[in-house]
C-alpha cells in the first residue's frame, strides 16, 4: 500500500487518492478465487496487492480503470487490450453510460424473456453488474453515488405494486422442490406454514421475484442474497474470540445492495408483528436498522481500504456499544450465553449426537431429523458407494484449504455420517454431519456438508462466474466476513444418486450462538436490529463503493422512511403468501408436516 493510503482524511472523500480504492476492490475478486481459497485473511488482502503494480506496465498505466476490473485484475494481459480501454467501466456498469452514472434502474435485465414488471415508481426489472471500484479519486466515487440518487431517487424505494403477472409463490417452491430429497419437502412447508416470520425465512426465491421488479442505484456489491435477522450470529474467529456475522450464505451473488438492506428491513417488519408489538414499534425498529446502516456506510467511507477490510466486532465490542440500550434481565440473559458459547464445541456435539459402539462413536438416529448412512441405505452396496463417495468429496475438499488446514485436517479419519435437516429454507437439499477422529475417540471433528445449489437471487442477477455452486458460496462468505471458519470449503461429487451434485463444507458447531428472535422484545429486538445493520454495511463496504454507496445515501433519513414503507408494504405482501400456503395444503395441492 502506499504512504498516502494511511492519511487521515475527510468523511466524504476517505483518502486524497485513488489508488488504494482499486486495490482494496481487487481483494475481494482474488479471494474468492480458487488460489485464494486456500490462503488466510492475510493472504487473502496481501496477492490483490501485488497484482494491480504487476498490471500497471507502461500500458496498463494507460488504462488503470481496466486494469481495476475484477477480471481483468487476475489476468494483466487482458486488463491492457484497446478493447477494455474503450469500456473502462464495463465491469461496473452497462455498456454506453457516461463516466461518473450510474447504471440504469430500469434497464431488463438481459437473461430474462418475460416482459419487464413496474413498480409504483414505474422502475422494471434492473440490469446487474459485478461490484467494483475503478480507479477513480474519492471526489469523482461521490460523484457517482450523487448521479445515482438524481437518477434513482432515494424515495423511489419505497415502491412496492406487484402486478398481475406476479408469480404465485406457491407455485416458485413447488419449482425448488423439484430438485430436493421428496421425502423432506413436507416438513419445510410445515416449518415455513408455522407463522408468517416462519414463511418468510424459507421464501428467499419469492422475495428475490418482487426486489428485481424493484428501482435500484446501480451500485452493486457482494450480496447475501437472504440477509433476515435470523440469518446473524454469534461464531468463533479462527483466533478463538466470539465475533459476530453474517452467517448464511448460500444465496450469495454480487447483486445491488438495496436487496439485502430490504431483506433486512422486512424481516424486521414481519418478525416484530409477529412478536404482538402492535403498530408503531415495528416501524421504529426498521427505521433503527436502516439508520444504522446508512451512518455505519458513511463511517466506512472515511476509512482506508485496509481499515475496513479489518473491522470487526466481537462479543467484548458489542458489550461497550450496546450494553446501556438493553434492559438489565436483558444484559445478564446475554452475558450468560456469551460465556457458555465455548461449551458449544465438537465435544459437546459428540456427547449431544452420538453413543458408542464397540468402543466407537456412532451419530444415533432421530429420524426423520437425523439418519445414520447405515439406516439410510438397506442395501450395504449402496451404504458403501455414498460413503465412498463422501470419502472422496473430504479428500478433495482438503484441497480448497489452505495448506496449514489441509494438514491439521489430515490428522483426522473418518468415522461415521448421517443426513441432517436443517433451517427453513434450506429442508429438502442433500445435507450431511460427518464425524472424524483424531488421536482417539475423545478428539473429534464435526463437518458439515451441504448441498449448494445457484442463489436464488442468480435469475435475476445473472449467474454466478464460478461453475462449482459450493465454491461461489464459499468465496461470497469469505468476501462478506471478517472472519471466516477455518474448515470452509468446497467440492462436486460425481454419480451421487445418478448425478453430480456442488457441496460446501464447514464446522458443524464452532461456538455458534443464534439470537431467539421469538423472546425478543421492542428495545432487544430494535438493539439487534441496529448490530444487524452496521454489520451488513460493513459486509457491503469490503466489496462495493462504500464512497458512491454513502454519497448516494447521504446524512438525511430519506431512504430510511422508503424501506420503511417497503418494509410494511411487504410485510403485508408475505401474509397474503402464507395464506396462499396455507389454503394449498387445506386443498391437499401440497402436504405439509407440522412441528418437526
Amino acid at each position: 500500500m502506499s504512504a498516502p493510503a494511511a492519511k487521515p482524511a475527510t468523511r466524504t472523500t476517505a483518502r486524497s487518492r485513488a489508488t488504494p480504492g482499486p486495490r482494496a476492490a481487487a481483494k475481494p475478486r482474488a479471494a474468492a478465487r480458487p488460489r485464494a481459497a486456500a490462503g488466510s485473511r492475510a493472504a487473502a488482502g496481501s496477492r490483490p496487492a501485488a497484482k494491480p503494480r504487476a498490471a500497471a506496465k507502461p500500458r496498463a498505466a494507460a488504462k488503470p480503470r481496466a486494469a481495476g476490473e475484477p477480471r481483468t485484475a487476475a489476468k494483466p494481459r487482458a486488463a491492457a487490450e484497446p478493447r477494455a480501454a474503450a469500456k473502462p467501466r464495463a465491469a461496473a456498469e452497462p455498456p454506453g453510460r457516461a463516466a461518473g452514472k450510474p447504471a440504469p434502474a430500469r434497464a431488463r435485465h438481459p437473461r430474462r424473456t418475460a416482459p419487464a414488471r413496474s413498480s409504483r415508481a414505474g422502475s422494471t426489472r434492473t440490469k446487474i453488474a459485478r461490484p467494483s471500484v475503478d480507479r477513480l479519486d474519492p471526489a469523482e466515487r461521490v460523484a457517482r453515488g450523487k448521479a445515482a440518487r438524481a437518477s434513482v431517487p432515494r424515495e423511489n424505494h419505497a415502491a412496492l405494486n406487484p402486478d398481475a403477472g406476479r408469480p404465485d409463490p406457491v407455485s416458485l417452491l413447488e419449482g425448488q422442490a423439484a430438485s430436493r430429497v421428496a421425502s423432506l419437502v413436507p416438513i419445510r412447508y410445515g416449518r415455513m406454514l408455522a407463522s408468517p416470520f416462519a414463511f418468510y425465512r424459507g421464501a428467499a426465491l419469492v422475495m428475490a421475484n418482487d426486489l428485481a421488479a424493484t428501482p435500484a442505484s446501480g451500485l452493486t456489491v457482494q450480496a447475501c442474497g437472504d440477509a433476515h435477522l435470523s440469518n446473524f450470529g454469534f461464531f468463533a474467529s479462527p483466533e478463538r474470540r466470539l465475533v459476530f456475522d453474517v452467517n448464511d450464505f448460500d444465496e450469495t451473488l454480487p447483486a445491488p445492495w438495496e436487496w439485502d438492506v430490504k431483506r433486512l428491513a422486512a424481516s424486521l417488519e414481519v418478525a416484530a408483528r409477529d412478536n404482538g408489538f402492535g403498530s408503531k414499534k415495528p416501524r421504529e425498529i426498521v427505521l433503527a436498522a436502516v439508520a444504522s446502516y446508512r451512518t455505519a456506510m458513511r463511517e466506512f467511507a472515511g476509512q482506508g481500504n485496509l481499515e475496513v477490510w479489518f473491522t470487526q466486532e466481537d462479543v467484548d465490542d458489542l458489550r461497550r456499544r450496546y450494553d446501556a440500550q438493553l434492559a438489565q434481565p436483558a444484559r445478564k440473559k446475554f452475558a450468560r450465553s456469551a460465556a457458555r458459547a465455548p461449551d458449544r464445541d465438537n465435544l459437546q456435539e459428540l456427547d449431544r449426537l452420538c453413543t458408542l459402539v464397540d468402543g466407537r462413536p456412532r451419530i444415533v438416529a432421530d429420524p426423520p431429523l437425523i439418519v445414520p448412512l447405515a439406516d439410510l441405505v438397506a442395501d450395504q452396496v449402496e451404504t458403501g458407494e455414498l460413503a465412498a463417495a463422501m470419502s472422496v468429496l473430504i479428500s478433495r475438499y482438503r484441497q480448497t484449504l489452505q495448506d496449514d488446514r489441509r494438514l491439521l485436517i489430515r490428522a483426522f479419519q473418518f468415522a461415521d455420517m448421517a443426513r441432517k435437516v436443517v433451517g427453513v429454507g434450506s429442508v429438502g437439499t442433500r445435507c450431511w454431519v460427518i464425524l472424524l477422529l483424531g488421536r482417539d475417540e475423545h478428539d473429534p471433528l464435526f463437518l458439515q456438508v451441504k448441498e449448494a445449489e445457484p442463489s436464488v437471487l442468480s435469475q435475476f442477477a445473472g449467474a454466478s462466474e464460478f461453475d462449482n455452486q459450493g465454491q461461489r458460496v464459499v468465496a461470497g462468505q469469505r468476501l462478506m466476513q471478517a472472519a471466516s471458519d477455518i474448515f470452509l470449503g468446497w467440492q462436486r461429487v460425481s454419480g451421487l444418486e445418478g448425478q453430480s451434485r456442488d457441496f460446501y463444507v464447514r464446522s458443524l458447531r464452532d461456538w455458534k450462538l443464534s439470537a431467539d428472535i421469538t423472546a425478543m422484545g421492542p428495545r432487544g429486538m430494535r438493539t439487534y436490529a441496529e448490530l444487524c445493520g452496521w454489520t451488513l454495511a460493513r459486509a457491503h463496504a469490503r466489496s462495493g463503493d462504500r464512497i458512491a454507496i454513502s454519497s448516494y445515501l447521504g446524512s438525511k433519513p430519506v431512504f430510511d422512511h422508503a424501506v420503511a414503507e417497503f418494509a410494511a408494504g411487504y410485510a403485508d405482501q408475505n401474509e397474503k403468501d402464507h395464506q396462499l400456503l396455507e389454503a394449498a395444503e387445506q386443498s391437499g395441492r401440497v402436504t405439509a408436516i407440522r412441528d418437526v
